[in-house]
């Protein structure tokens, strides 16, 4: 008998027939108090060799349908290890097809990362001398907005890395955390000599309730926290409040604010360009740092990327313009295909954790580089 299940940790879909593995029937289901809807995580169970045909009948009411374009779904029979399995888009509808080697198997939008591996993560992190976690403040489902400080708290160049702002991108935690990883490797001389000069100011999701709920973009209260930035709410973006009044308590020298793009197939940043008070340094330091990444990561480009803005109409309530105008320094958005980097194809993997830690594991080297240029 063929089931289907999604209640578990950033579960989301809605059954309509699974009587018959060849026609599966779903939908995803919106965001909480909101009208989003993209990311899907599901478990079909009893359909060992059976060539199973799912279809998920508004894809196209999603909100990036253009998402679904060249797309396949990841895979996986132990939650560990995930793969690209056929995907078609046609019609409106997602159609997943696939025929299992084992009795159940999940599928999801892209590899889920998910809260008991963040309290692993986070904690373990804790276990070296030079790391602090601290609870910034609590989610409107009042889970800890936890930060993790890295290295000496007097030194001047303090650097955030924030991600998963928008919960249905965990390649941001997955990015965070190969970072992390790099940072405390003693054996990496970037990373030693990162920490004789920067503190490093971790949060490695800022939106840990949209992250369980199956939320593409927004938190509990169906607040997208990416336009929350100009005036945080304590009771609508907690989340947001509590890490910018962290920033400006402790300052912010540079910033990295993690995502993923679900149209885009290629990993890019996107600056402040279109701030009221975007300056030649600010717009230098930008340019300086795409072309270090570039020459040092082919999984990194600047030929494919978002529209630049005019300047003076940037919108405010993003955090890249926001900190940026806020602190007058270099703060980017990066962001990580759902699909494959066109540039550097994996067939089997697609855009996966693994090369999702690699990028952030190999920032350290451009953020060492660019230090210099930043005073």
């Amino acid at each position: 008998m063929v089931n289907v299940s999604s209640n578990f940790d950033s579960g989301n879909i809605i059954v309509l027939s699974a009587q018959d593995a060849a026609d599966i029937r779903l939908q995803i289901r919106k965001d909480t108090h909101s009208e989003f809807l993209q990311w899907f995580h599901f478990r079909v169970g009893g359909v060992r060799s059976k060539a199973c045909r799912i279809v998920i009948e508004n894809a196209g009411k999603t909100t990036y349908p253009l998402g679904w374009e060249n797309y396949n779904a990841c895979a996986s029979y132990d939650r560990i290890n995930w793969f690209r399995v056929t995907t078609s888009y046609r019609n409106g509808e997602l159609i997943i097809e696939h025929t299992p080697a084992l009795d159940s198997v999940y599928y999801a939008y892209f590899t889920p990362y998910s809260y008991e591996r963040l309290q692993d993560f986070i904690h373990q992190a804790q276990l070296n001398a030079q790391v602090r976690l601290t609870t910034l403040g609590s989610t409107v489902q009042e889970r800890s907005i936890d930060l993790l400080t890295i290295g000496n708290e007097n030194l001047s160049n303090k650097i955030w890395i924030i991600g998963r702002q928008h919960p249905g991108e965990p390649m941001a935690s997955w990015f965070i955390e190969g970072l992390v990883r790099q940072l405390l490797n003693e054996a990496d001389p970037v990373s030693r000599k990162l920490l004789q000069e920067c503190v490093f100011y971790i949060v490695p999701n800022m939106n840990v309730d949209g992250s369980i709920l199956g939320n593409l973009r927004a938190n509990a209260a169906g607040a997208n926290l990416n336009r929350e930035w100009a005036t945080p709410d304590v009771e609508r973006s907690p989340e947001v409040y509590y890490v910018k009044s962290a920033m400006q308590n402790k300052g912010l020298s540079l910033c990295l604010d993690v995502h993923g793009d679900e149209a885009i197939p290629y990993n890019f940043v996107a600056g402040a360009e279109g701030n009221p008070k975007y300056t030649d340094r600010i717009a230098r330091l930008e340019e300086q740092f795409k072309k270090l990444w570039e020459e040092h990561s082919p999984d990194f480009q600047t030929t494919h990327g978002y529209p630049l803005n005019a300047p003076g109409t940037a919108n405010m309530n993003v955090c890249t313009n926001q900190l940026s105008q806020l602190f007058d320094t270099l703060v980017l958005t990066i962001e990580m295909p759902f699909k494959d980097h066109d540039a550097l194809p994996d067939v089997r993997a697609g855009w996966s954790s693994a090369r999702s830690m690699h990028l952030g594991a190999g920032v350290l080297p451009v953020i060492h580089q660019i230090l210099p240029h930043m005073h």
